[in-house]
């Protein structure tokens, strides 16, 4: 399965996903940059802040009209 990891927000955020993603790939899983080649989307975010919230939602809409 292929998967396509995008993170939003803080470097903890960025941590998480890289925490995330490493144990992804111990058990298996392989990556991709191409949301129309990945069998599955993960956002990793956070909305704290107007602007953030606004990022993710609109990310989270472009990535489901595109799978």
């Amino acid at each position: 399965m292929k998967l396509l990891c995008i993170s939003l927000g803080c470097d903890k955020n960025l941590v998480d996903t890289e925490m995330m993603l490493g144990l992804l790939n111990r058990d298996g899983y392989t990556f991709t940059d191409d949301e129309y080649e990945a069998d599955v989307i993960v956002i990793n975010t956070c909305c704290f802040i107007g602007d953030a919230k606004e990022e993710s939602v609109n990310t989270i809409l472009e990535m489901a009209q595109r799978k």
